[in-house]
């Protein structure tokens, strides 16, 4: 008994010794994203593990610089985000509560369109958005990065709205609540941890997105963050500090959104609704 409490202990130290080591080699390109950004202004590629002074002229240049385009991948985010629930929503409700004609058929559609691979969307995109005039608009953007989105997110939130227990919704319907009050009243809050999920995924992919950014917008007018630290590096780049620094307030939206949504992600979709 004693040995097996040991053997245990002894597994259990090494579990934790071996999760911390993964942790630090995981975290440190953070950490080395952000050492860097704190160096004197410069090639600053072989500074050292810590930091000895602290500078700031990379985040002046940063903000001075990419502010602009940190606002627009902002914009678009926070609009492709409000699009895409604004879809998926009742897409998944409908999906989850109603027998529908050919529902695997749809399901089966939506989890293609995750494998089709985005450089053949954007090129497709290119040339509808050329004849559209949508090509260096923010409207462009959105629709491109939310498209992306609501596949995902209809799949995403229609699991929760599986999870919404049917005696509720009937126990609303006698009532007299009608569909759409039952819908938004009774559906919507209980789903509401699937719902947050699915924004915070859409709004990452948004705010990460490259491909559609490099793509869609061919001037300097309308230019995501993405794109403005690929401007940084340039062949001639010598200025980490500035690159490394942008790198981090465009990490600052995703690292906030993940503390703050994760009670969400990972709470239950329905606990306690019938209780």
């Amino acid at each position: 008994m004693i040995s097996s409490l040991r053997a245990r202990k002894v597994r259990s130290t090494r579990d934790s010794v071996l999760g911390v080591l993964l942790l630090v080699l995981l975290l440190f390109p953070v950490y080395w994203m952000v050492n860097l950004s704190v160096q004197s202004s410069g090639s600053n590629l072989a500074s050292g593990l810590f930091p000895t002074e602290i500078h700031l002229d990379g985040y002046r240049a940063a903000i001075a610089d990419q502010s602009a385009n940190l606002v627009t991948s902002l914009v678009v985010s926070i609009l492709s985000v409000i699009l895409t629930l604004v879809i998926a929503i009742p897409a998944a409700y409908a999906l989850a509560q109603f027998r529908l004609p050919g529902l695997n058929l749809i399901l089966l559609v939506l989890a293609v369109t995750q494998m089709i691979p985005g450089i053949v969307i954007a090129n497709s995109l290119y040339s509808s958005y050329n004849d559209l005039g949508l090509l260096n608009t923010m409207l462009g953007l959105v629709l491109a990065d939310a498209s992306h989105s609501i596949p995902f997110a209809i799949l995403l939130i229609r699991t929760a709205m599986q999870a919404v227990p049917v005696a509720v919704l009937e126990a609303a319907r006698l009532d007299g609540a009608g569909l759409f009050r039952s819908f938004r009243s009774i559906a919507v809050p209980l789903a509401r941890n699937g719902i947050i999920t699915a924004s915070l995924f859409s709004f990452l992919f948004t705010w990460s997105d490259f491909l559609f950014a490099l793509t869609l917008t061919t001037t300097d007018d309308l230019r995501p963050v993405t794109l403005g630290i690929y401007t940084y590096l340039g062949a001639d780049q010598t200025d980490w500090s500035a690159v490394m620094a942008t790198s981090v307030l465009a990490s600052l939206p995703a690292i906030v959104l993940l503390l703050v949504a994760q009670r969400y992600i990972a709470a239950g979709a329905s606990g306690g609704a019938v209780k």
